[in-house]
């Protein structure tokens, strides 16, 4: 399944980024109703914030909202490609800083300073150690009350710890990070000193919940409480629901001009 390596080839080469990521979100009528559907009601209660972190923007899809929502906008990107992309589309946005990164260091990231972090429809392409270095990290980069938000594989719930296999079922794994899965991530968070605080297990064009969106904070956050966990069935719903509201409420060219 992806490593480092397989994600810088494709992300910063191989990949088509003509229609600069919006793709992904045709499912929801755009990139716009998939923000204030989908995203916006489950980010709601974390921003706006001071300073946001966005891991793996791509082309900035969501950089595009998230930039409105912040003092202080950060983007961190594997691939060099999108770290200039943003740069380009952004330019007239001065309170972005932008690095390229190894694919799992934050060492560029001051202590202390990240108020919000985000990362969505990327990092479900990485494996348990980048998820697990990422974490580690964090833990000193939050602020005393920060949030993280992050979508990740959850594709290692159905791996056979025998075999290394997954089930005939599964299908189609649309390249998740095979070894990655909810449950490990609240492993993570505790070993770093974090406390996962809700996790939504959804299905991703899949009969399967080979997805996961986690929300993290510090043990002694304000935002701290037990673990509360969903198992969504009903996301693609949401999704084809959001859809259908799209043509009357979004605008008709979805992506909004930096």
């Amino acid at each position: 399944m992806p490593s480092i390596e397989e994600n810088l080839a494709v992300w910063d080469g191989s990949y088509d980024w003509t229609q600069e990521g919006d793709e992904w979100s045709s499912g929801w009528g755009g990139s716009e109703a998939q923000w204030f559907g989908t995203l916006l009601p489950r980010l709601h209660a974390f921003i706006p914030a001071g300073t946001i972190l966005e891991i793996a923007p791509g082309f900035g899809r969501w950089t595009n909202y998230l930039k409105d929502q912040c003092e202080n906008l950060i983007v961190v990107d594997l691939a060099e490609k999108c770290i200039r992309a943003c740069e380009k589309r952004f330019s007239s946005s001065s309170h972005i800083t932008y690095h390229v990164n190894d694919g799992q260091s934050l060492d560029m990231i001051p202590d202390n300073s990240i108020d919000f972090v985000f990362s969505f429809d990327a990092l479900v392409h990485v494996e348990r150690d980048v998820m697990e270095a990422y974490l580690s990290q964090l833990a000193n980069k939050l602020s005393p009350n920060g949030v993280g938000f992050i979508h990740h594989s959850n594709l290692g719930m159905y791996l056979d710890e025998l075999t290394g296999e997954l089930p005939p079922e599964i299908g189609h794994p649309h390249w998740r990070g095979k070894s990655m899965s909810a449950k490990l991530f609240e492993e993570y968070c505790d070993q770093a000193s974090l406390q996962c605080i809700s996790q939504e297990m959804t299905h991703w064009a899949s009969h399967q919940l080979i997805d996961a969106i986690s929300v993290f904070t510090g043990r002694d956050s304000t935002w701290a409480r037990p673990n509360r966990t969903l198992q969504n069935l009903e996301f693609m719903n949401e999704t084809s629901y959001i859809a259908r509201l799209a043509p009357l409420y979004c605008r008709n060219d979805n992506r909004v001009k930096a």
